[in-house]
């Protein structure tokens, strides 16, 4: 069965003076409306607040035009979601970012692509050191180039997971498991389909005959399903939510952690490593194992494209990942050319 959706988005914005760290603004209980909108006619109740500033997407009545801040907020920690948030639905990162890296990074602002992907992949992806990486879904946080923090799953745990995903199997589940070492990642499963929706995610990719016998600091265990991951592999793995965070991370992904390892745990530790505060950090993500880190952030952008429990969670919606919609609301929230 073939995999389409794996896992857990303009013109050139001006280059700001460095010196320049921007001005401060209202937080984002002080919006400043710049058209009444649509009203909602759902009958849901209220909804996040649409920054396209497109106003309603055709098939989401609920979204609305955007109240955007009179001033900039004093923004200085931005933390994005990759695969259905920065990246586009073809894995790909839009022109448009970089030059808009560049102007954050002038100001000041610490820039943290937050990811399940592996730090190596989110590396070579990304190609610069003066970003913190919130990698393994913030099982591994990376600063300049060097480990921060690291907050592994048990190995004895990891072990019992790779047992229960080949009963599964065993049964008749179209699993496959990576483990997720420090120092690379690991799979014992080698058929093309497989590898096909690994290696994109995992630069550093080692087969294994028996992924039990890995001897390595394990950060999370990632399991693959090719039908639905919300139906199948999540609750198959679900017992070990006692001594396990057991996350549906994508349509076909599960990820096994350690009971503290998550993206809003991570963000949180670079926060108080850098004495910034939530009113001055901005979150993007659009699925599940994203909730944590936009509850951190008061600025939260719930993907257009996102899980309705993501939405609901998330204070404002940017435009889709396919819309480009973090780029292109960070140039509208920091009002960058």
């Amino acid at each position: 069965m073939p995999v389409t959706d794996p896992r857990p988005a303009d013109p050139r914005p001006t280059e700001p003076d460095p010196t320049d760290a921007g001005p401060t603004g209202p937080g984002p209980t002080e919006p400043r409306p710049v058209d009444a909108g649509p009203t909602d006619v759902s009958g849901a109740g209220p909804s996040p607040t649409d920054v396209s500033g497109a106003g309603p997407s055709p098939t989401d009545p609920t979204l609305t035009v955007p109240p955007l801040p009179a001033a900039a907020p004093d923004v200085r920690l931005v933390a994005v979601d990759m695969d259905g948030s920065l990246l586009d639905d073809a894995k790909r990162v839009d022109p448009s970012f970089w030059p808009l890296l560049d102007a954050l990074v002038a100001r000041g602002v610490t820039v943290c692509p937050a990811s399940g992907r592996q730090y190596a992949t989110l590396r070579h992806q990304l190609g610069r050191d003066d970003l913190v990486y919130l990698a393994e879904n913030g099982a591994h946080v990376v600063r300049d180039g060097v480990t921060a923090a690291v907050d592994g799953l048990d190995a004895e745990v990891a072990r019992d997971v790779v047992r229960e995903v080949r009963r599964q199997v065993a049964r008749g589940a179209d699993l496959g498991v990576v483990l997720c070492g420090l120092r690379s990642a690991y799979v014992e499963r080698t058929d093309a389909a497989f590898l096909a929706q690994c290696e994109p995610y995992y630069a550093l990719l080692e087969r294994v005959p028996d992924l039990t016998a890995v001897d390595d600091t394990v950060l999370k265990v990632a399991v693959l399903d090719f039908g639905s991951a919300d139906t199948g592999a999540g609750p198959a793995l679900a017992g070990f939510a006692d001594v396990a965070a057991v996350l549906v991370s994508g349509a076909h992904w599960v990820d096994v952690m350690s009971p503290t390892a998550d993206k809003g745990h991570a963000l949180r530790e670079v926060q108080q490593l850098l004495g910034v505060g939530p009113e001055q950090t901005v979150a993007f993500g659009d699925y599940l194992n994203d909730v944590g880190m936009l509850a951190a952030a008061d600025w939260s952008f719930a993907m257009a494209n996102a899980h309705p429990a993501v939405r609901d969670g998330a204070r404002f919606v940017a435009p889709s990942n396919a819309d480009n919609g973090v780029v292109r609301t960070l140039r509208a929230l920091l009002h960058l050319a």
